[in-house]
C-alpha cells in the first residue's frame, strides 16, 4: 500500500534473505502489535519493566535495589511474554536466553540464578560478561573488556599491514593513511560512546590507544622507535587519538539533533520545542538538578550540547514526500543554468548580459541577485530585486553564528519569499555565486538546512500553483566574473560592519565547524607548547614563509611534500626528528660507536653539519635554510645523507591505485565477515 494505492494480493511462499533490508521492516510491522499488547499486560499486572527489541533480539530490563524483587519481576514478565508469543505463533529460543546484572558494589558480587523451569524455561545463571550487538558489558560498566577486545583486533591489523609495504616498496604513504583511517580506527573505536564522555576515567583506554596509533604511525613513516611520538604523528597527519575522540564524540552528540522526535534517544532527552505532552518516565526531564549534575554519560553530553543548538532538521516535512515534491509536480518549471567551465569568462559574462536584457523588458519577470558574507561570526545576507519600471528593492539581514552556506540559503529564502509576494509576476530569476547552495533547496535527503529549504519550497509551491506559466530559474555567476549586478550586491555587503551581539543559539553546521576548528587549534597549540615533538624537531616553513603547523587535511603539510616516495618520506622523517643513522644519534644511544663525520672536518656528525657544512653533499639549500620544498630537494639530491650507507635504497615506485583498490576490497570483505561474527 502507498497512500491511496493498494496492490493486488500475492501468495508469499518464500522467506526474506539473510541480511535483507526488508527484514527489520517486516519484523517491526509484525512485532509492533505484540509489543503493544505486552506493555498493556505488564502495566495491568503492575510489573515495572522496560522492553527493548532489535529485530529478533529482545531485552527485558528491571531496575531495583534488591535482587530478589528484580528476579520476581523478570520471572513474571518472561511468563507473560512466552504465553503471548505462543498466541502469535512465535517461539522463544530458551537456549539463547541470558541474564545479566549491573551492580555498583565494590566487594564480591554473587547474584543468585533465575529459575524459569516451572514455566518451561531454563535456569539462568548470571554471567560476568554480556555481549550484545557487538558491545561487551561488565557488572560495573568500566568497559575494560570491550576496549581490550577491539584494540587487540586493531593492533593485530596494524601488525599485518606491514605486509602491504615498507620504506622501499608497496603502497604509498597516502594509501597507508587511508587504510589506517578506514580499517583500523573504526574497529579500535567501535562503541567509544560507551566509555568516552565528560569526566570519564580515560587513563586506561588512552594508554592502549596511544600505543596502537604509535605503531600505525611508525609503519606509515618508517621512523625509528626512539623518535618522539607527537613529532612523527604530526608528520604523518594523524591527529592525537584523544583529540580525534573529542571530535568524533562532538559530532556524535550533534547527530542526535538529526534524529526524529519519536526516536528512542530523542525521547530520553529534553524537549526544547515542547512537542511532547508528557515526558517518558526515564527521560532526562524527570531528573532533579542534582541528579543531572551527578549522572555522567554520552546521552547527558548530547543533551547539554543540543541545548545551545537551534533546531534545523525536518526530515518528515510533507515537502519531501516522494511524488509530491516540486521537482516531481513541476519538473519543467524549475531550471538551473550553470557557468560552463569549458567556455571563457567573457562568454559567461555575455550570457548573463543577454539574460538581463531579455528579462528586464518584461514587467512580469523578477531578477533576484543574492550574496552573503561573514565577518566576526556575523553573516550578512543581502539581495537585490530588479523589476521593470520599478525601483530597486534591497533586503539586508544579519545572522550570528551560522556558516556561509546557511547565509547564502537564508538570502535566497528571504528574496524568494519577497519575490513570490509580488503580484503579476510569472518568472523569477535567481542569480547567485553559490549554485550548489541553490541545489540544496530541492535535496530531499536529511541535512541541517531543512528549516530554510522547507520555507522556500512552501513559497515556491504556492507560486507555481497560482499560474500555469509561472517558473523559476537559477543562474550561476562566479565572483571572478565581476558582473555588474552581482558586483553591486557584493559592494553593499561590504559596507556593513556588524557588531557582536548577545549570546544566542548557534546553528548545527556552525557548531560542527566550531568544534572541529577548536580541536585542530588545540592540537597546534599543544604541539608547539609542549615537549611532545622533541627538542630537536626541525621547524620548517612553507612557501609563504609561515611556520608549518600540524594538520590532518589531505595527509598534512609534510606528507603532501614527500608522499610520492616511501624512501624519501623515511629520510625526511628521520631528518626532521633528528633520529637518523648519523653520528649525533649514535652519540646519544650508542656512545661506544664512531660518531665522527666521514668528511673529517667535524668531530660530530650533526644534522646541521650535514645540511649546511658537510662537503660530502652538494649543499643545495635555501638561503633561509628552513624552506620545506628546498629541504625535500636536498634529500632527493643526497639520498645517503640520512640513510644507512650500507643499504641505500633508491626511490622505488609505489603500487598503482588498482592494486590499492584490490586490497581495499579484500579488507572490506574481511570487515563484513568480522561484523557478521559480531552479530552472531
Amino acid at each position: 500500500m502507498w497512500n491511496d494505492f493498494s496492490s493486488p494480493m500475492y501468495e508469499v511462499n518464500v522467506g526474506v534473505g539473510q541480511g535483507s533490508a526488508l527484514s527489520p521492516i517486516l519484523s517491526a510491522l509484525y512485532l509492533s502489535p505484540l509489543l503493544y499488547i505486552l506493555e498493556k499486560h505488564l502495566k495491568n499486572l503492575n510489573i515495572p519493566v522496560s522492553l527493548i527489541s532489535f529485530v529478533d533480539d529482545g531485552l527485558i530490563i528491571s531496575q531495583n535495589k534488591l535482587i530478589d524483587i528484580s528476579n520476581l519481576q523478570l520471572f513474571c514478565s518472561y511468563n507473560v511474554l512466552s504465553r503471548l508469543f505462543v498466541k502469535f505463533g512465535l517461539n522463544i529460543e530458551h537456549s539463547k536466553t541470558e541474564m545479566f546484572y549491573f551492580n555498583r558494589s565494590h566487594g564480591t558480587f554473587n547474584p543468585p540464578p533465575l529459575n524459569l523451569s516451572s514455566i518451561g524455561g531454563p535456569i539462568l545463571c548470571p554471567k560476568s560478561l554480556w555481549k550484545y550487538l557487538g558491545f561487551i558489558f561488565n557488572w560495573k560498566l568500566t568497559f575494560h573488556q570491550h576496549i581490550n577486545f577491539y584494540l587487540n583486533k586493531a593492533i593485530s591489523i596494524v601488525k599485518c599491514m606491514k605486509l602491504l609495504g615498507n620504506l622501499s616498496w608497496g603502497i604509498n604513504l597516502i594509501q597507508k593513511c587511508l587504510l589506517y583511517r578506514c580499517c583500523i580506527l573504526p574497529i579500535a573505536l567501535y562503541g567509544f560512546q560507551l566509555w568516552f564522555y565528560n569526566k570519564a576515567p580515560l587513563l586506561y583506554p588512552m594508554k592502549i590507544l596511544r600505543k596502537m596509533q604509535r605503531r600505525a604511525a611508525i609503519w606509515i613513516l618508517g621512523a625509528f622507535r626512539t623518535s618522539p611520538t607527537d613529532s612523527f604523528k604530526a608528520i604523518a597527519g594523524l591527529i592525537p587519538i584523544k583529540f580525534h575522540l573529542q571530535k568524533l564524540a562532538s559530532r556524535s552528540q550533534l547527530h542526535s539533533a538529526a534524529l526524529l522526535e519519536n526516536h528512542l534517544i530523542r525521547t530520553l532527552m529534553d524537549d526544547p520545542l515542547n512537542l511532547r505532552n508528557k515526558p517518558p518516565p526515564l527521560s532526562i526531564n524527570m531528573l532533579t538538578e542534582h541528579q543531572k549534575n551527578t549522572v555522567k554519560g554520552h546521552l547527558i553530553d548530547s543533551n547539554n550540547k543540543l541545548f545551545g543548538v537551534f533546531p534545523s532538521f525536518s526530515p518528515l516535512n510533507p515537502e519531501f514526500n516522494p511524488g509530491s515534491r516540486i521537482v516531481d509536480i513541476f519538473p519543467d518549471r524549475v531550471s538551473f543554468n550553470l557557468a560552463n567551465k569549458a567556455k571563457s569568462d567573457k562568454s559567461c559574462f555575455q550570457q548573463l548580459d543577454n539574460m538581463t536584457l531579455h528579462s528586464s523588458s518584461s514587467p512580469h519577470t523578477e531578477i533576484v541577485v543574492t550574496y552573503a558574507s561573514i565577518k566576526n561570526d556575523i553573516a550578512t545576507s543581502i539581495s537585490h530585486i530588479h523589476i521593470c519600471d520599478h525601483p530597486l528593492i534591497k533586503t539586508v539581514h544579519h545572522i550570528a553564528f551560522i556558516t556561509s552556506t546557511e547565509a547564502e540559503l537564508f538570502a535566497m529564502r528571504c528574496s524568494i519569499s519577497q519575490a513570490c509576494s509580488k503580484e503579476n509576476i510569472s518568472k523569477i530569476i535567481v542569480v547567485t555565486n553559490s549554485i550548489h547552495v541553490a541545489k540544496k533547496i530541492f535535496n530531499d535527503k536529511t541535512h541541517p538546512y531543512q528549516i530554510h529549504t522547507t520555507a522556500i519550497l512552501s513559497e515556491l509551491r504556492q507560486f507555481l500553483t497560482t499560474g500555469q506559466g509561472n517558473s523559476i530559474e537559477f543562474w550561476e555567476c562566479p565572483s571572478r566574473l565581476k558582473w555588474k549586478l552581482h558586483r553591486s550586491v557584493n559592494k553593499d555587503s561590504k559596507s556593513f560592519n556588524p557588531q557582536p551581539i548577545l549570546p544566542s543559539k548557534v546553528s548545527w553546521d556552525y557548531y560542527k565547524k566550531f568544534d572541529s576548528n577548536n580541536i585542530t587549534n588545540l592540537w597546534k597549540m599543544t604541539f608547539q607548547a609542549l615537549d611532545g615533538k622533541g627538542r630537536h624537531f626541525l621547524d620548517l616553513v612553507n612557501h609563504n614563509s609561515k611556520d608549518i603547523e600540524p594538520s590532518y587535511i589531505k595527509g598534512g603539510p609534510w606528507l603532501q611534500s614527500f608522499s610520492h616516495s616511501n624512501s624519501l618520506c623515511t629520510w625526511a622523517t628521520r631528518a626532521i626528528t633528528n633520529h637518523a643513522p648519523i653520528g649525533e644519534y649514535r652519540l646519544w644511544f650508542f656512545p661506544n660507536e664512531d660518531f665522527k663525520c666521514p668528511c673529517g672536518s667535524y668531530s660530530i656528525e650533526t644534522r646541521r653539519h650535514i645540511l649546511h657544512e658537510c662537503m660530502r653533499h652538494n649543499g643545495y639549500w635555501n638561503p633561509r635554510r628552513d624552506l620545506l620544498s628546498h629541504f625535500v630537494m636536498f634529500l632527493s639530491a643526497n639520498p645517503k645523507a640520512f640513510a644507512f650507507i650500507d643499504n641505500v635504497l633508491s626511490v622505488a615506485p609505489s603500487w598503482s591505485w588498482s592494486d590499492f583498490y584490490f586490497i581495499i576490497f579484500l579488507l572490506f570483505l574481511s570487515l563484513l565477515f568480522f561484523s557478521h561474527r559480531l552479530c552472531d
